[in-house]
């Protein structure tokens, strides 16, 4: 399954290094943040609620507004 995050907050490429750092902690996780678009791409190879993904990006300073899902086809 695949998830795009809307996050606010991020403003530098550090910050999105450090939301980048924080989701790809999660087992489970692979993430890719893009700056830009103010997004993250997650890719699940296990279950993982969004409140797991919301509170890993919490942590850091960062703010989770809108988890998007797109299973695969």
């Amino acid at each position: 399954m695949e998830k795009t995050a809307i996050i606010r907050g991020m403003s530098c490429s550090h910050c999105a290094a450090r939301v980048s750092k924080a989701l790809n902690k999660i087992d489970g996780v692979e993430a890719i943040v893009d700056l830009k678009s103010r997004t993250a791409r997650i890719n699940l190879t296990k279950e993982v609620t969004d409140d797991v993904i919301k509170n890993a990006v919490d942590d850091v300073g960062y703010e989770v507004t809108q988890i998007t899902a797109f299973s695969e086809k």
